[in-house]
């Protein structure tokens, strides 16, 4: 493990950067990082299972992607926003023949919300569809493989060869990332062997690209949760 002044970085096979994104992960939780936070890095990091291009790319372009707007918070797509401004707008002329302007007013603005909500949730649907496509078949060709939040930053990449990467995770709070050090540290020192503690699919041999998983990887069953605990 290689250590700067923001964070810490692992380069090997498949399987020692998936460990690694193990031990990270563990001594976050141990350092008593935010759970959420911590859960969202553990969804994203590389996985001994997954494929680079495949599941990596795919969670990389949903971490990236444009978040949700209110019409999609509450559920509602384009179309019933616009109904539902219909209905508002009808009732605002309604209203204005009644010769209540107030409430003219009110259902008017209320339509005009609906319509901004419709063409907001529309907006964010068509940029998420071409930040997917252009992320997964353009950027992940030339940028490494990255996940951001307010806990850590993190990227993954391949090093001249299928076979060999590097996994590079810096820490955002200083007295955070020291504690995560001193774990790490203290993982290396303590533990022969890191229990890779992930989904496994046996049928699948090959943890990334057509590469077989080693047979170091299948080894790892062995738990050693009680010598970091």
């Amino acid at each position: 493990m290689e250590e700067s002044i923001s964070g810490f970085k692992v380069r090997g096979d498949w399987g020692e950067v998936v460990e690694f994104g193990e031990q990270v992960t563990r001594a976050l939780r141990e350092a008593g990082a935010d759970e959420d936070a911590v859960a969202e890095f553990d969804e994203w990091r590389p996985k001994s299972h997954e494929q680079l291009e495949e599941e990596v790319s795919e969670k990389t372009a949903e971490q990236a992607s444009v978040g949700e707007g209110a019409g999609e918070k509450a559920g509602k797509e384009p179309d019933e926003d616009l109904q539902t401004a219909g209905e508002h707008l009808t009732e605002s002329y309604e209203k204005l023949e009644e010769a209540d302007t107030d409430e003219a007013v009110e259902k008017w603005q209320d339509s005009l919300d609906y319509v901004a909500r419709a063409a907001d949730t529309a907006g964010r649907k068509a940029l998420r569809k071409v930040e997917d496509a252009v992320y997964r078949k353009v950027m992940t060709q030339m940028a490494p493989y990255y996940f951001d939040n307010e806990l850590v930053s993190a990227n993954l990449r391949r090093v001249r060869s299928q076979e060999e990467f590097t996994l590079e995770v810096n820490i955002n709070d200083d007295d955070l990332k020291e504690e995560v050090g001193d774990r790490l540290r203290d993982y290396d020192d303590r533990v022969d062997r890191w229990h890779v503690d992930t989904e496994k699919v046996t049928e699948n041999v090959e943890a990334v690209e057509g590469v077989e998983t080693p047979d170091s990887e299948r080894d790892r069953d062995e738990s050693v949760k009680s010598t970091t605990n």
